[in-house]
């Protein structure tokens, strides 16, 4: 199913509590914000999670679904809060108390991208940051929910994968001297929105396809894990993400010539993290 701001790649039939999301892997860039932004193409790309929905798009083939975004991330991010609007870049809004999202530009409306790249000459008005929240944010959030409702409602719990990339010196600074760099980070805000198990499991998947997994640093997870993940209500939300480098050419921001064997790889890792909700749905879908 397509819609004006995401895709639903949806199974034939559900038969797992997992549902993976890509809020971040958009690339579909309106004609009037290009205008507005100072940026070229390429440079305004640096904030995509470039390729991820591709990554995971044969989840629905093991019984999930993926929910992947079309509208891109420096448009709008669906992984903040409706409520982090910048002062700085919308007209009319007060400045809130601190928040590190909105004071570095990456809030709901981002100003800026990598690098702190500003993304507008000056800034957009009130009206038009609603317009983008109603057209875009809430749909993609209204679906997300649908999805683990229908996971809930079916198994008794919902898994929630939300699936990111990184730039690969984004683990510079945690990368102690001798040790392998992270290819993937996996965040549940230090425990608080998944259980033990669950997250164990992902990171088991992960690193039976050969990948060396760090846990909640540098990313335990943004607006996607805190808001969804409630464990203590079986409803769990982790945040993985992937180095760019092991698929992507980060500057040209092209796959890498070995991008379908690691997408194979990604494939592998999709079907495992599946049948950890399908192990432990198992007995409730029966009954």
């Amino acid at each position: 199913m397509t819609m004006p701001g995401y895709d639903l790649y949806h199974p034939d039939a559900l038969t797992t509590s997992v549902v993976f999301a890509s809020p971040h892997s958009g690339r579909d860039y309106p004609d009037d914000f290009l205008r507005a932004s100072v940026l070229d193409r390429r440079s305004i790309r640096s904030s995509e999670d470039a390729f991820v929905d591709i990554l995971f798009r044969a989840a629905r083939d093991f019984g999930a679904p993926l929910l992947a975004a079309r509208v891109p991330r420096a448009y709008v991010d669906l992984n903040r809060g409706p409520d982090e609007l910048d002062p700085a870049v919308i007209d009319g809004i007060r400045r809130p108390g601190h928040n590190p999202r909105i004071a570095s530009g990456l809030g709901v409306i981002p100003r800026v991208v990598s690098n702190g790249r500003a993304i507008y000459r000056g800034k957009i008005t009130l009206a038009e940051a609603r317009g983008r929240l109603a057209s875009c944010w809430h749909p993609y959030h209204a679906a997300l929910q649908q999805q683990l409702d229908a996971a809930h409602a079916l198994f008794g719990e919902a898994i929630l994968i939300d699936c990111h990339s990184m730039p690969r010196e984004a683990v510079d600074c945690v990368v102690r001297t001798g040790s392998r760099r992270p290819d993937v980070v996996i965040g549940d805000r230090f425990g608080s929105s998944a259980s033990t198990c669950v997250i164990d499991g992902v990171e088991a998947a992960l690193r039976a396809a050969g990948l060396t997994v760090a846990r909640n640093t540098p990313f335990a997870g943004a607006f996607v894990t805190q808001y969804y993940g409630r464990p203590s209500r079986r409803q769990h939300a982790i945040q993985v993400e992937i180095d760019r480098s092991l698929y992507m050419d980060e500057q040209r921001i092209e796959p890498r010539p070995d991008f379908a064997a690691f997408k194979e790889l990604m494939t592998r890792v999709a079907a495992a993290i599946a049948e950890i909700g399908r192990a432990s749905a198992a007995p409730l879908a029966a009954e």
